[in-house]
């Protein structure tokens, strides 16, 4: 009787560890970010000022990354990838959002495998609407916001028929109008800023 009061009770333990760690790892991530009380939302088709990125005629992407979110960690050889596929015609940025640690430009070009202007300023998150990482805004030569939302729907960004971001780079190199996006676009999901947690 002991021996199967004692199995259940490790089994249980062993339930709840294995849950705990998938609540963790995995299924908070899936989750909307929560809006912040004190979130001003940017439309799109608004005006963004941002002294920091000159475009030089250009569009710009800025990618709002923390090294410490698992999310931005996944979705790092997708960005990688847009940088080396758009890099020529699109004005890529990095604006690192941590405040608990330091990180050099360098480290960060590193990761992207891309010399990119790089940004620790988290006022640009709030010019563009941002309040989670990873993020991704597309600026058109005007200024104007097209895009800000996430990348794909998968959280290792392989799904080619929810890849948002090169959607909405592609639609406003062939001068098209934004495109319309589900939730799952514009919704933001991944770790909340200012901290970046879940």
């Amino acid at each position: 009787m002991i021996k199967k009061l004692l199995a259940g009770l490790w089994f249980t333990l062993l339930l709840v560890a294995i849950s705990a760690l998938f609540w963790q790892n995995e299924f908070k991530y899936s989750l909307p970010t929560p809006i912040p009380k004190n979130y001003h939302d940017i439309a799109m088709g608004s005006r963004v000022d941002l002294k920091c990125c000159v475009s030089g005629g250009k569009p710009i992407f800025i990618h709002f990354f923390n090294p410490d979110c698992p999310c931005s960690r996944f979705n790092v050889p997708h960005v990688t990838e847009l940088i080396k596929k758009y890099g020529d015609r699109i004005n890529f940025k990095i604006v690192v959002l941590n405040k608990e640690k330091t990180f050099t430009i360098a480290e960060i070009q590193n990761k992207f495998d891309a010399k990119i202007p790089v940004y620790f300023d988290d006022g640009i998150a709030k010019s563009c609407g941002v309040f989670s990482t990873p993020q991704a805004v597309l600026i058109d030569a005007s200024q104007k916001l097209y895009y800000r939302g996430n990348y794909n729907k998968t959280r290792y960004c392989t799904n080619a028929d929810s890849n948002y971001a090169q959607m909405a780079i592609d639609s406003l190199l062939k001068q098209n109008q934004s495109p319309s996006f589900d939730a799952l676009a514009l919704r933001a999901y991944g770790c909340s800023l200012p901290k970046c947690t879940k």
